[in-house]
């Protein structure tokens, strides 16, 4: 098998979208065990067992709900926002989307699954999610690699200089001078 062949077995397309770059062929699946996984953790702890929520304790409800509301309804924007973005319209001549979420990270769509788990989180304090999360985090940072390689495969410097100007997964870009 050439190496053609070899990317075309190991990313997806959406059938009908040659606009569209694709995706690792296994991300979405794993997003939703990574997903069922969480929950359970984050339901189990935060409800029911309170095996590691006790810093919810010295942080009040009035505070930790309202901050995890925000997280959520911004992770909800930024998805809406992505998603419209990528698979709303399809583009007649493709190019890179470097326009609203996308001018502010180049992953706006995996930094609101992070937040998601973020905001539920920040509810309940639950250091097990948490602990999850951080083995969450590299799985997007995996993803978002791979499919930044298919970009640049596609759109070379095109995609190389959004990739110089806007951060990958975290808005949080530190300007250098020179």
């Amino acid at each position: 098998m050439n190496s053609e062949n070899l990317k075309a077995h190991h990313h997806k397309h959406h059938a009908g979208r040659k606009d569209l770059t694709g995706e690792h062929w296994l991300g979405d699946t794993i997003q939703l065990i990574l997903l069922i996984l969480f929950l359970t953790v984050w339901i189990l702890d935060s409800f029911l067992l309170d095996f590691s929520t006790f810093p919810a304790a010295y942080v009040p409800g009035f505070i930790r709900w309202p901050a995890g509301v925000i997280l959520l309804v911004m992770g909800s924007y930024l998805a809406r926002s992505g998603m419209k973005a990528v698979f709303g319209t399809p583009q007649e001549t493709p190019h890179v989307i470097t326009g609203g979420v996308f001018s502010v990270v180049r992953h706006p769509i995996y930094l609101a699954a992070i937040l998601f788990y973020a905001g539920l989180i920040c509810m309940t304090l639950s250091l097990a999610s948490a602990a999850l999360l951080l083995l969450i985090i590299p799985f997007y940072y995996f993803i978002s690699r791979y499919e930044e390689t298919l970009l640049t495969e596609r759109f070379g410097n095109e995609y190389r200089e959004y990739m110089g100007k806007v951060p990958m997964l975290f808005p949080l870009k530190i300007r250098r001078e020179g």
